[in-house]
């Protein structure tokens, strides 16, 4: 049996294999820079690369960063508003965006930037995203007549898990099932 000799990864080296990893990922989940962040530093602090600090990989992973902004394969302006609009056609609220997109480490300016623009173009989003979630989910107005003060409790609480306040809980429980369905017909 031959026995195999460890080579000595260079930096370069492994300059080379971040980037390669980096961009299987950015190929295949569409990340922020704070996601890939982690992705990069979990990888190499699991292969424990001889020779190399925990503060060079830090470093190098900055450097890859910096390199993927540049040649802009990763953007968390896009990113930001991107994952907004969809999360608004799915009928999350103001506060579930806003929140989902800190846990992924996006910068507040870009944050604020995104929700004032679903404000714009929308000025009551969270009621019509409140709607969306009845519509989906069969509560509320979404409810037959008979069943609705019986659910009351149960359909505001599961809005307001959604992020809703309860003042738009309230305005939403309150519409008349005829006017709830001419508004879902617009959607």
């Amino acid at each position: 049996m031959i026995p195999i000799r460890n080579k000595k990864k260079t930096l370069e080296v492994t300059v080379e294999e971040m980037r390669n990893f980096a961009f299987k990922y950015i190929e295949k989940y569409a990340p922020s820079k704070q996601q890939i962040k982690t992705y990069l530093l979990k990888k190499y602090l699991k292969a424990s690369v001889p020779n190399v600090k925990k503060q060079d990989v830090k470093n190098l992973i900055d450097v890859v960063l910096e390199d993927l902004e540049k040649n802009k394969f990763i953007n968390d302006k896009f990113y930001s508003d991107s994952k907004a609009k969809s999360m608004v056609r799915r009928g999350n609220s103001i506060n579930k965006i806003r929140s989902y997109l800190i846990g992924k480490g996006i910068n507040d300016e870009f944050i604020k930037h995104a929700v004032n623009k679903i404000q714009d173009q929308n000025s009551d989003q969270d009621f019509f995203s409140a709607l969306k979630i009845c519509k989906k989910k069969r509560i509320g107005p979404a409810r037959t007549e008979s069943n609705r003060p019986l659910f009351y409790k149960k359909d505001i609480s599961l809005l307001a898990r959604n992020g809703f306040d309860f003042e738009t809980s309230r305005k939403v429980m309150d519409i008349k099932k005829e006017d709830f369905d001419k508004i879902v017909k617009l959607f």
